[in-house]
């Protein structure tokens, strides 16, 4: 298995219970994938680099996992249609 980083951003405007929501549904798409969340780090709110859908802050988490390829593609996939997720970016770590 190898390691991963995942890091994504939440819309600002959405309440603790659905950013709760929004990060347990991540975790569980990576354990119902076959990977294994490690470690789970919400760094919260901050400020975007540029305006992204009239947004300028987002609610940043980042997610250290285990998993196989195909993991991060399916990841990345569910991540693009989830509606409350700005920006997500999945990347390999070193072994």
């Amino acid at each position: 298995m190898a390691q991963y980083e995942l890091m994504y951003i939440l819309k600002p405007d959405l309440g603790e219970e659905a950013q709760l929501a929004a990060t347990e549904k991540v975790q569980q798409t990576i354990e119902g994938a076959g990977g294994t969340a490690e470690k789970t780090d919400k760094w919260g709110r901050r400020k975007l680099a540029y305006s992204i859908d009239d947004y300028s802050e987002g609610f940043y988490v980042v997610v250290n996992f285990q998993g196989t390829g195909t993991i991060a593609n399916e990841i990345t996939r569910l991540l693009n249609i989830n509606e409350d997720v700005v920006r997500s970016i999945v990347v390999r770590g070193d072994e």
